[in-house]
């Protein structure tokens, strides 16, 4: 990437004194790995709506499907309305973004963690903020994710891939959809979405196969719509040991036999868990380097985002 990807952040998130409280929950993990590839562009809903620092906290009550946002000590105080258009507002007024990262826990920013309460009893399970019900309902295919879970390996390295192939797509073909560039993006694709399942790898083919017959912007929208869907479950490691065989399947008439047998050895202790993904991939990436045709060497699962945050390392 030659610049930076637009995400949106929490504001606390960035250490800026916009808590309830007057606080902040500065997070490293976004500022000191993170910010190498994003450029961060910072939203309190609460302090947007007028509520001010500090301030009386809030808390989601009612049902799970149309909760309130309400006062703690003043009940009778509601701002579920103005946080849920100001995530509406948000996503509209910042249709670049191309990822989000929330703080979790938060009655207006909290996307799968927020308690819902029915008098003093919270509700089973986590549910969305107010500003996060917003937020979706205006982009529902826009990577977004809770700092907490970004601290999981396996979470942060998918919710990376995710805002880089939004970003990939809303640079390259959504400008000017035509089948030829639906056709080309999925040339790139085809073993990202393999690694995440072959219902993800035969659906999205046979829609780019049908691409120039019934052209048409919906069907656009359709790919783009079930290849974020497909990305938003982490690829297995049973997926991942799949599509690494057959990256080296390609390789096959151009590296010798015991170079092959030493790849297959690598990618065996991948699936035992004994080497990260890193290894394996590195080393197909070499091979690709040397003996590689173009079509091999754009493929995006090689290199899904900058190699500098180093995330295949830790999974």
């Amino acid at each position: 990437m030659s610049t930076l990807i637009p995400v949106g952040i929490s504001s606390c998130l960035m250490g800026e004194s916009v808590r309830y409280n007057g606080g902040h929950k500065r997070s490293r993990l976004c500022l000191e790995q993170l910010a190498k590839v994003f450029d961060y562009r910072p939203f309190c809903p609460e302090v947007a709506i007028g509520m001010g620092v500090p301030r009386e906290p809030i808390r989601l009550v009612g049902s799970k499907a149309a909760p309130r946002a309400v006062g703690l000590k003043h009940p009778e105080m509601d701002v579920s309305a103005p946080l849920l258009e100001s995530g509406r507002n948000w996503a509209q007024q910042n249709a670049d973004l191309c990822g989000y990262v929330l703080m979790q826990k938060s009655p207006s920013c909290g996307l799968n963690s927020t308690k819902i309460y029915r008098g003093d009893a919270p509700l089973p399970g986590g549910h969305a903020g107010m500003f996060v019900r917003g937020l979706v309902e205006a982009n529902p295919l826009l990577p977004v994710e809770e700092e907490g879970r970004l601290h999981d390996a396996v979470l942060r390295e998918n919710f990376v891939a995710r805002v880089f192939a939004y970003s990939d797509w809303h640079q390259h073909v959504q400008p000017n959809p035509t089948p030829s560039a639906l056709v080309e993006f999925h040339s790139r694709y085809k073993f990202m979405a393999m690694a995440h399942g072959q219902e993800a790898y035969r659906d999205l083919g046979r829609l780019v196969a049908d691409a120039g017959i019934k052209d048409g912007v919906d069907r656009y929208a359709d790919y783009f719509s079930r290849l974020m869907r497909f990305l938003k479950r982490p690829a297995s490691r049973k997926g991942h040991v799949n599509t690494l065989f057959h990256l080296l399947g390609f390789l096959r008439e151009f590296v010798q036999p015991a170079a092959r047998q030493e790849i297959v050895k690598v990618i065996d202790a991948y699936r035992r868990g004994t080497v990260n993904l890193s290894v394996p991939a590195a080393l197909l990436n070499h091979y690709v380097s040397l003996h590689g045709d173009d079509y091999l060497r754009k493929q995006v699962y090689l290199r899904p985002y900058s190699e500098e945050l180093g995330l295949r390392n830790e999974i």
